[in-house]
């Protein structure tokens, strides 16, 4: 699988099948990533619900959450039956459930598990196997520390490290507060590559341009974006022209919204409900002079698709 030079974080709640369908039409080359999903609600759980996808979300990476060696290759192996064509093992979450759950960041302190579940994942299964972490986390705050997490573990075969900048505090502050508190340092990442020329990382956090994405690429492999997209999704057409240098890209947002709408009637015929489609599209008008008046036909309390076609037609689109 080629590795893509900007991709879209894993955000629980949020990054769902119809989240990513929606961005796939905007953007044809970014990485595209699940919500995390657990080994045991995979194992235990509703395998449909949970990990299927639409036709064309490829290339599509499914993030894992979980720590037992055995499940993570399991469930590792049932990703790549399923069409998945990356696993992501998320050790960066610092939510109080994924803490009790002895999944996320708090498994940089243990570097030798993390190393384990990658060893065995790669045994069973064919799909790359990658990593997300933080750049430390609690008392875990030197480089030397980070480093020998990296080295460890690419030993076992993970070729591609996906750094959050931060570290994370897992006593103390809240998930919230620990994406914009820690501070970020984008030059431990920048080192790690130095230091380890052969692997690839992809860095995270405060990223919310273009600009951004050039400057981090003149020293890493990729660039994570996360709730900038979410918030603009529009921002990826941008990405797809200045950043992947597409010369076929005629869209607009009113396109786009119409190719959405007849995505959305065809999931409102398999019993879909529209709010769970349309509030991932609240930020396409991002700073154009109509967004608030988008959000607010969005956010009512009841939602149509005939509202979105008057929507168009005001747009003068059709």
């Amino acid at each position: 699988m080629n590795h893509s030079l900007v991709s879209v974080a894993p955000m629980m709640d949020w990054t769902d099948k119809h989240c990513r369908f929606f961005y796939r039409l905007i953007s044809k080359n970014v990485q595209l990533y699940t919500e995390m999903i657990t080994t045991k609600a995979i194992l235990r759980g509703d395998k449909n619900r949970l990990l299927d996808f639409n036709a064309g979300e490829n290339p599509l990476v499914l993030q894992l959450g979980g720590s037992d060696p055995r499940e993570m290759a399991e469930c590792a192996l049932i990703a790549q039956e399923w069409g998945y064509d990356e696993v992501n093992i998320n050790v960066g979450c610092p939510s109080d459930r994924v803490l009790s759950g002895s999944f996320g960041a708090c498994l940089m302190k243990e570097p030798n598990l993390v190393a384990q579940c990658v060893e065995t994942m790669i045994e069973r299964c064919d799909v790359p196997i990658t990593v997300k972490h933080r750049i430390g986390i609690d008392d875990m705050e030197s480089y030397e520390q980070l480093s020998e997490f990296v080295d460890l573990i690419s030993q076992k075969g993970c070729q591609h490290f996906i750094v959050h900048a931060r570290k994370a505090w897992l006593t103390g502050l809240s998930p919230k507060e620990n994406r914009t508190i820690p501070p970020l340092n984008y030059p431990w990442v920048y080192q790690l590559k130095k230091d380890f020329p052969n692997l690839k990382f992809s860095i995270n956090g405060g990223i919310d341009s273009c600009e951004d994405i050039v400057g981090h690429l003149e020293y890493v492999d990729g660039a994570m974006l996360g709730r900038s997209i979410y918030h603009n999704p529009f921002l990826l057409e941008q990405i797809e022209l200045e950043i992947f240098k597409s010369n076929e890209r005629s869209l607009n947002r009113e396109l786009i919204l119409s190719k959405y709408m007849s995505y959305i009637s065809a999931q409102l015929q398999q019993g879909v409900p529209i709010r769970s489609m349309t509030r991932h599209i609240l930020g396409l008008y991002h700073g154009e002079a109509n967004a608030k008046l988008f959000r607010r036909l969005l956010s009512g309390k009841v939602v149509e698709l005939d509202h979105l076609n008057e929507w168009l037609d005001f747009k003068k689109i059709v």
